[in-house]
């Protein structure tokens, strides 16, 4: 069978090593886990106004990954915290576009870190702008308290990743958390009202091939998003 075509949207930078110029960029190993699981990532412009129906046409799942901060102004509120960095409100507007057009057409989703916190501001929730112990290269066990088995994992503890300074305040209508860190913070939750769709707080891209919880979620999505193809 061929591999369903999964979008991950480009997140704009001022330059790489292989840039002289701007660059669009996404993690290398984040587009690896996707093909080990079976997926084909194809990484996409973020474009204003775009026609997702168009621009969509072949595309199986979404993955929204991780990023700068969401501009506050998306959620209702001014800059509050020097820590709040890398803030680009065209990029808040495409993120925003595409995970209200895969939640309404019921598209594979799995959103990770930004991804998850720029769902929920596009859904009505807000941010914590800046967290008073952030989890920057931190590991912790997280427990998943539902939902497990539709996530395809053969435990409910994972080994969670974690590279942010900001998380989950007010909770959007239509979230559902299902996962909280030790600290008490939300760490994972389910899009209601939809098809299979999932965020995440950590970066199972960092250590899928270690830990089998976090590869066993991205194998879930990867054949969901092929079921749907098949079901087009």
């Amino acid at each position: 069978m061929s591999r369903p075509r999964i979008a991950i949207l480009g997140r704009f930078a001022k330059g790489s090593t292989a840039n002289r110029k701007e660059a669009i960029v996404n993690s290398r190993r984040l587009l690896e886990m996707i093909w080990d699981a079976g997926g084909d990532p194809v990484m996409m412009l973020p474009v204003l106004d775009s026609n997702w129906d168009e621009r969509l046409i072949g595309i199986s799942g979404i993955l929204m990954p991780g990023g700068a901060d969401v501009h506050p102004k998306f959620y209702g509120q001014e800059i509050l915290s020097d820590e709040v960095y890398g803030c680009d409100p065209e990029q808040d507007e495409v993120d925003i576009s595409l995970i209200r057009y895969a939640i309404a057409n019921k598209i594979p989703l799995l959103t990770i870190c930004r991804g998850t916190q720029v769902a929920n501001v596009a859904l009505g929730g807000t941010l914590v702008q800046h967290m008073s112990e952030p989890h920057r290269d931190h590991l912790a066990n997280v427990t998943v308290s539902k939902d497990v088995a539709e996530l395809g994992m053969s435990s409910d503890t994972v080994s969670a990743s974690c590279f942010h300074h900001q998380i989950l305040d007010r909770v959007a209508t239509g979230i559902e958390p299902i996962a909280w860190a030790p600290e008490g913070h939300i760490e994972a939750v389910k899009y209601l009202n939809t098809g299979w769709a999932f965020g995440v707080q950590w970066h199972p891209e960092d250590n899928y091939k270690d830990d089998a919880p976090n590869f066993e979620i991205i194998k879930r999505f990867v054949a969901e998003s092929s079921d749907f193809a098949s079901s087009l």
